[in-house]
């Protein structure tokens, strides 16, 4: 095992596409981080692979601040230290619907519950051919790949320097953001088919690099887009930036925690 960063920040984002939200500890569960995207708008425009409407058609959707109504509830289920206590592998209960309650803080500042009808009116404004929008919501996350994103601190400012101007690491949307030991830009590639450890518990599998897209060219507070990121993305590391990965060992993680390697190429 050898120990190649820690958690820089924790993050979820409690409806897809929406502004996510910084933690200091949260259960990591084999359908991801525990609250992360458990609602999502369907789009009768998008395609049925991908049915989600995101900020890519709607960019003032990054503005939309989304925020559990009981955010002391929604950090680790009700019974997990009861869980735990009977041995691995046992899974713990998952939140009650009524503390799945979202509330959205709209860029005007007006707060709005996430089924309320007016939030779609808001987020179809200025869409051309607005399509039909309904909500969705589940138990485990609207993902777009594995459940877990993680992107290092030091690729992000990598990238900073390769377009030119100071990038904010929320555009990237990851769920983990690790400051590396000594590790260079996109050391977190090498990582593919390894197993890592974080903290004293939990552990994931590093299944894939994440591919990115528009997202990326927008910035998190003013929803305007600048192309040259995704420009330098795919010129220069292949269209990708961070990794996927799969949960195998579920607990709390905490920022600050250890991020240790524990098999898998990057260690031959």
């Amino acid at each position: 095992m050898k120990v190649i960063g820690r958690i820089e920040s924790l993050w979820r984002y409690p409806v897809k596409s929406m502004a996510g939200e910084e933690l200091r500890e949260v259960f990591v569960g084999f359908p991801g981080m525990y609250g992360d995207r458990l609602y999502a708008f369907h789009s009768s425009a998008a395609p049925k692979g991908f049915p989600y409407f995101t900020a890519r058609e709607q960019e003032q959707m990054l503005r939309y601040h989304a925020a559990y109504r009981h955010a002391d509830r929604m950090v680790m289920p009700p019974n997990l230290a009861e869980a735990e206590a009977l041995g691995p592998g046992v899974t713990p209960l998952y939140a009650d619907p009524a503390d799945r309650i979202v509330d959205v803080r709209t860029p005007a500042g007006d707060v709005l519950p996430v089924d309320d009808p007016r939030l779609i009116d808001l987020l179809r404004e200025g869409v051309r051919d607005a399509p039909m929008l309904s909500l969705l919501t589940s138990d485990r996350a609207f993902t777009d790949c594995r459940p877990v994103s993680l992107i290092s601190i030091q690729t992000v400012q990598q990238l900073s320097g390769e377009v030119g101007s100071e990038l904010d690491k929320r555009r990237f949307r990851a769920n983990l953001y690790v400051n590396l030991d000594g590790g260079a830009a996109f050391s977190e590639n090498t990582w593919v088919e390894c197993r890592l450890r974080i903290g004293a518990r939990v552990e994931i599998a590093v299944m894939d690099r994440d591919a990115r897209c528009k997202m990326i060219t927008l910035d998190p507070d003013t929803g305007q887009s600048n192309p040259e990121v995704l420009r330098r993305v795919a010129k220069g590391h292949d269209g990708q930036a961070g990794i996927y990965a799969a949960v195998l060992v579920e607990g709390v993680v905490r920022a600050g925690d250890p991020l240790a390697l524990l098999d898998g190429p990057a260690l031959t």
